[in-house]
């Protein structure tokens, strides 16, 4: 079942469903895909409330770094895709670069940067990143 978070559905049956959103790989699809995983974690918690209240600020803030390194390491089209699983949340962001991410050091005297992706692993249960012939996926498990 997929779940348009702009419409007020309430899942049937304790099923839920997954949210997938594509996007043009633009500056603005950041905020975009943002809005899209608030939407889904508001119908999820109709029926699922978190568990604590930081953790759906904590998937908003890891689905904001991860749609930014993806418009800033890797130009183009990307998609996010968001489900309930046992007491958390996976979240999935598939991008066209095969270049899988990588821990930068934090420059402050060069405007910064450099933290977002320690922020995801700091966050997350579990991190992985799948290497495709089409790009990568970057599947992460958040408390919920």
């Amino acid at each position: 079942m997929e779940i348009d978070p702009s419409r007020n559905m309430k899942p049937s049956s304790g099923e839920f469903g997954t949210l997938t959103s594509a996007f043009g790989g633009e500056l603005r699809n950041v905020t975009d895909a943002r809005l899209a995983a608030d939407g889904y974690l508001r119908a999820l918690a109709r029926t699922t409330p978190p568990s604590a209240a930081e953790h759906w600020d904590d998937i908003l803030l890891v689905v904001t770094e991860l749609a930014a390194n993806t418009i800033q390491y890797a130009p183009g089209p990307f998609e996010l895709q968001i489900r309930p699983t046992v007491g958390g949340v996976h979240v999935m962001f598939h991008d066209s670069s095969t270049t899988p991410p990588a821990p930068r050091r934090f420059r402050p005297s060069q405007g910064g940067g450099g933290i977002g992706w320690h922020l995801v692993h700091a966050l997350c249960d579990q991190v992985s990143v799948i290497v495709r012939p089409d790009g990568k996926d970057i599947h992460v498990f958040l408390p919920w």
